[in-house]
């Protein structure tokens, strides 16, 4: 008991002490004195809160303490929970936990206009609590269900991602004191939690001792929710920000009921009317003081950046950045905080944030950085360079370097993110205008030698000081905070500058013709194309020297792997200038433009390098590098980032060009893709449509031959592949009809010119699968392919 007491006191209990009681059931009890007063009682394995007022608001928020570490799973160590405004409300003999609806809100001196909104829509009442014992208007309950509950949903997440169903087991759950703290405006509380279930997915079981018993810890947070200081600013679509929104009943008719408005940190100048002025309180993030060198002086460098931008609008040292205390929690509000996440396997970085759910203030950053991303560039970087290890093993300083520099990038780019902004896909049009682009490492080929010296970017762009300048910017007493901030956006579009976020910038779902992730330059078929001759170089160059003395030559195929698919993300930008448009966040009276068609010369260039990546003399694999290659070695098996193939020990190389082939015509033939072509032929007959690109598809493969046999087999892999894909279009039901037709009558087309090509076994072959088709084709499915392995030089799906 007396060493328990000694532990929290010395993990920085703001007060744990025995001392004047109010509550005779807790006389004997841990008392911890903060925001809201609780008591721990040892005997039975309880804690009780101390409510001492009734009907105030503050904020509720869960997270997770430790993880399962897993990106496929998402629970990750540190990752925040929803924040919910709370307020204590006495019902008879109990105290309820309700959580308002401020989703509908009536902003207005009117109590009954406001309690009519409040009364018309529903609330929720998180939970009920008896009261344990009432003193002098304080209230003692007991909090321990609530905080041993799975308040993270992780059963349900598991259950979710097919890993399993589990539930919470309470004879091998318990509070954990380490991380369980009072403070005078916030309290944390933290829980181990086990759940038993079984086990069906490979992931929990390739992250747990015992995947049959998932042990994590949970952390709740009560917190004192900001002064009404604070003050909104509105939110406009070209800003670069996020939007809170909310509906106020109480505006007038003629104005819109949904309100937007940006969320940001609270950010005032000490001398408002000086041009340089430092902060009241200056934002200051802190480093996770785990994070290893020399990474963690990489976080820092490029975190900081971000005070070049805060710079630019008048702010002296504004934006701040620190090591983590040893004794401070990553999770307490008070603290802005980068942390250093470990998964098993690579996965995305995140910048998330506690926000006041009524205004938009961001109460904490809360950065997560995968552990294991730098190691994807340092791979990349091994994969080009020109046989850094042929003279001695030691020559990783290159690689190295190129991989902090993305770190440094990456810094900046999430902790914008807990700044407020959003990301910016049309930078890279813009001489890398922002780092909320996502950067795919610009390379230089100098003879036989590739440079990496301008892979990253080294500093904030042009379009970060635009958004922190809406953000954060002071307007002078007197003036027109509208009319300023509507003069920042109209300087970013006469400076030439674009702003395109994530839903229009999707491979597969977006249309921008300019907004890309992971590409470079304001061309993206000129860009394909140097990254195709890039492509050449390093592979021609690829060697056994590109890897260590006495490692085994399997870890070869695993370094060649980023550099066989090297071209993979610009050739999703190229994919989306064909049928693409080019259009604006535009506001009635900004001159934007709104939208408009891509060129049709722009779109044919397009169209015709992104149809080198499915020639084989493009994408095979020389065949003197397949000697490079032998089956696995024991202890080194392929994993997710390998190439995989259909033959079995041995190294496919026909199925690498399948592969590379699929994902090409997954986007060239996008089913939306193709209605839009559809729709811009019928618009400017000049136009590309999507006969025009089925023709050329077709011609540019199977109508094309080898006369090297090792070229001709991986072409007519890619063949069947086209043939595949043009099926799809043919047969599927969310396109418009006329999709299905050309589709359907280039399978006839193409039926006809194999029977008069001759009976080649390949020709034979296809004409089959065709009448197949043509017989049945609602039962038709694409084939699959061995599948790509992971390699964005960030993460696999959206939630940086």
């Amino acid at each position: 008991m007396k060493n328990t007491f000694s532990l929290l006191a010395l993990f920085g209990c703001f007060y744990a002490t025995l001392y004047g009681q109010t509550f005779e059931k807790a006389k004997d009890f841990q008392k911890f004195s903060g925001y809201f007063n609780f008591y721990y009682d040892d005997s039975s394995d309880k804690i009780y809160l101390e409510v001492d007022e009734l009907d105030k608001e503050f904020l509720y928020v869960y997270s997770l303490s430790s993880g399962i570490g897993s990106n496929d799973i998402g629970l990750d160590r540190g990752q925040l929970g929803n924040e919910q405004v709370v307020y204590f409300k006495k019902a008879g003999n109990k105290l309820l936990l309700v959580q308002p609806n401020l989703t509908y809100r009536a902003i207005t001196d009117n109590e009954l206009e406001r309690k009519s909104v409040e009364q018309a829509f529903a609330k929720s009442i998180l939970q009920g609590f008896i009261i344990e014992e009432e003193s002098k208007g304080n209230y003692l309950i007991d909090f321990t269900e609530f905080l041993m509950r799975d308040a993270h949903g992780v059963s349900n997440t598991l259950k979710a991602a097919k890993q399993g169903t589990y539930s919470l087991d309470a004879s091998k759950s318990a509070l954990a004191f380490d991380r369980t703290k009072a403070f005078p405006k916030n309290v944390e509380f933290d829980v181990t939690l086990t759940f038993k279930g079984n086990p069906e997915g490979a992931w929990i079981q390739s992250v747990t001792p015992n995947p049959s018993l998932v042990t994590v810890a949970q952390h709740h947070s009560l917190i004192e929710l900001p002064d009404d200081k604070y003050k909104k600013r509105v939110f406009d679509p070209r800003c670069g920000s996020y939007p809170l929104t909310y509906y106020d009943y109480a505006t007038p008719v003629q104005e819109p009921i949904l309100k937007r408005f940006i969320t940001r940190h609270r950010l005032e100048k000490k001398n408002p009317g000086a041009e340089v002025s430092e902060a009241v309180e200056p934002i200051i993030y802190y480093l996770d003081n785990g994070t290893p060198e020399p990474v963690r002086s990489a976080l820092l460098e490029g975190g900081k950046w971000w005070n070049q931008a805060f710079e630019s609008i008048g702010y002296k040292d504004a934006f701040q950045l620190k090591i983590l205390p040893d004794d401070a929690d990553p999770l307490d509000v008070r603290y802005n905080v980068i942390q250093w996440v470990h998964r098993s396997t690579r996965g995305w970085s995140y910048g998330s944030s506690i926000t006041d759910p009524r205004t938009g203030e961001i109460m904490k950053g809360h950065v997560s950085l995968g552990s294991l991303r730098i190691r994807q560039d340092f791979l990349i970087a091994q994969a080009l360079m020109n046989k850094p290890f042929a003279e001695r093993d030691d020559n990783y300083q290159p690689m190295l370097d190129m991989a902090l520099a993305r770190i440094r990038q990456l810094s900046a780019h999430e902790i914008g993110h807990t700044l407020g902004f959003a990301h910016n896909f049309a930078a890279s049009t813009n001489n890398r205008a922002s780092v909320m682009d996502y950067p795919h490492p610009q390379f230089e080929l100098k003879g036989n030698t590739i440079d990496f010296s301008n892979a990253y970017d080294t500093g904030i762009g042009e379009w970060d000081k635009v958004t922190v300048a809406y953000s954060y910017a002071d307007f002078p007493s007197g003036t027109s905070e509208k009319d300023g901030l509507n003069g920042i956006l109209k300087k970013a579009q006469d400076d030439g500058l674009r702003y395109i976020s994530d839903q229009d910038a999707r491979p597969t779902g977006g249309a921008h013709a300019l907004a890309h992730l992971w590409d470079n330059g304001k061309s993206a078929s000129q860009e394909l194309e140097s990254m195709l001759e890039i492509r050449k170089t390093a592979i021609t160059n690829f060697s056994i020297d590109n890897i260590r003395t006495g490692d085994p030559n399997s870890v070869l195929e695993d370094v060649f792997a980023p550099l066989y698919f090297f071209h993979r993300y610009q050739t999703e930008a190229v994919s989306k200038v064909i049928g693409g448009l080019d259009y604006n966040y535009a506001v009635k009276g900004d001159g934007q433009r709104v939208v408009e068609p891509v060129n049709q010369a722009v779109q044919e260039k397009a169209l015709e390098s992104i149809l080198k990546t499915l020639d084989a003399e493009v994408v095979a694999i020389p065949k003197e590098k397949l000697d490079l290659f032998p089956p696995r070695a024991i202890g080194y098996p392929r994993t997710r980032e390998s190439l995989m193939g259909r033959t079995g020990v041995s190294f496919d190389a026909l199925s690498a060009a399948e592969t590379a082939a699929d994902m090409t015509l997954g986007l060239l033939l996008h089913p939306e893709r193709a209605s839009r072509l559809i729709q811009q032929k019928s618009l400017d007959k000049g136009q590309l449509g999507l006969d025009e690109v089925l023709t050329k598809l077709v011609n540019s493969t199977i109508e094309d031959s080898k006369k090297d046999p090792y070229l001709e087999e991986v072409q007519q892999t890619i063949n069947f592949r086209v043939l595949y894909h043009i099926m799809n279009l043919a047969a599927h039901k969310e396109v418009h009809p006329q999709v299905n037709a050309i589709a359907n009558e280039t399978l006839k087309e193409l039926k006809a010119a194999l029977l008069g090509n001759g009976k080649t076994a390949i020709a034979v072959e296809m004409v089959k699968r065709i009448d197949m088709f043509m017989e049945k084709p609602s039962s038709f499915n694409v084939i699959p392919v061995p599948k790509i392995p992971d390699g964005s030089p960030i993460g696999m799906d959206c939630m940086d």
